[in-house]
């Protein structure tokens, strides 16, 4: 199969997993679609006249990374028919039957379609880089959300950062380097206590819900159940 170099690649994808503290495999994930947008950058620049590629368009293409060999190639599930309409969708069942005589139309096969070296160009490798960050992000998203998640019924610690309108906004810690902000609302207070929420001070709290903000981040509803501890 064909690759497309990439020198340094698992000394890159430790870098990112270090900055974004992030596993190696969701730094991975994260790269193969980011590679993926890039490839289709580079097929929307040199489009046959008059295709038209939509959102789904490309769905049946994927990345696939090489540690070992540093790159990635790109490969298309194509279905077999008798007569081809889109190369991109299909492949001709003669071609098929060449490698794979026992081959027949309404199968599928799988495609190496990796580009050349060359060809790969600038602007695709731009569209990979930009795409990345925003994967990265997400991929953090998920993973924290999901920690977090698994710490509902819990008693851990929250610093005070402030209030918001009658609610405290704490900064809790899921242990792993995860950080992220926690609601104690009003209606969950110690009203004995709150003399004492000021900026900085640790509380034992219990989390209580798990939910996301309207931004589609994450947002937790904490209530505590301790005195604050000094």
């Amino acid at each position: 199969m064909s690759l497309l170099k990439l020198p340094g690649l698992g000394e890159y994808i430790l870098e990112m997993s270090d900055k974004w503290n992030l596993p190696k495999h969701a730094v991975q994930t994260a790269l193969q679609e980011a590679l993926l947008k890039g490839y289709e950058r580079y097929r929307k620049t040199y489009r046959p006249e008059g295709s038209d590629f939509d959102e789904q368009y490309f769905s049946n293409f994927e990345v696939e990374v090489d540690l070992e060999s540093e790159g990635f190639r790109v490969l298309a599930t194509k279905t077999i028919v008798e007569d081809v309409t889109n190369e991109d969708l299909e492949i001709a069942l003669a071609a098929v039957q060449e490698v794979a005589p026992e081959a027949q139309a309404g199968g599928t096969v799988v495609v190496d379609v990796t580009p050349e070296q060359g060809d790969f160009g600038r602007m695709a490798a731009m569209q990979t880089k930009q795409v990345l960050t925003q994967k990265l992000r997400d991929q953090q998203r998920r993973l924290t959300q999901e920690e977090f998640q698994a710490l509902e019924g819990s008693v851990i610690l929250g610093k005070v950062l402030r209030f918001e309108r009658s609610s405290l906004i704490l900064e809790i810690d899921n242990g792993y380097g995860q950080i992220a902000e926690a609601e104690l609302p009003r209606r969950e207070q110690m009203l004995s206590e709150v003399s004492h929420y000021k900026p900085g001070v640790t509380l034992k709290v219990y989390l209580k819900k798990f939910t996301k903000d309207r931004d589609g981040g994450p947002n937790w509803w904490c209530r505590e159940r301790m005195r604050p501890w000094w």
